[in-house]
């Protein structure tokens, strides 16, 4: 089994930085894409970043590209989100989700996530 643990949410002043840190357990998952999604309040999850495994190539949805930097250790089994400029509406529970294939592609569906963390609240205040 998979467990997924997501940890370094907060409350942050909008402008500043978060670094959130997803850790794997149960199975490396260097051969699959690794995903943060984040949900707020009365709206659907959404794609925030994804990094594909092996060649590692990132993918940034059009409200957080050139902000936030997803980035996989898989020598640790994790995979961070840095999150730099941060705006109220930033704020949401950020969830982290590894990919049901093994294989090198983007995953830009959130049903293409079979395994997923609790999630960690981030809150950006003006």
């Amino acid at each position: 089994q998979v467990q997924l643990v997501e940890s370094g949410g907060g409350l942050v002043q909008a402008g500043g930085s978060l670094r959130l840190s997803c850790a794997a357990s149960g199975r490396a998952l260097s051969s699959h894409a690794m995903g943060w999604f984040r949900q707020a309040p009365g709206k659907e999850r959404e794609l925030v970043a994804t990094v594909s495994a092996s060649v590692g190539n990132k993918y940034y949805s059009d409200s957080v590209k050139g902000r936030f930097t997803i980035s996989r250790d898989d020598a640790k089994n994790t995979v961070d989100l840095q999150m730099n400029s941060l705006k109220p509406e930033d704020t949401a529970v950020y969830y982290c989700a590894a990919a049901a294939t093994t294989d090198w592609g983007l995953k830009l569906s959130r049903y293409e996530y079979n395994y997923w963390g609790q999630g960690t609240q981030v809150t950006v205040s003006s």
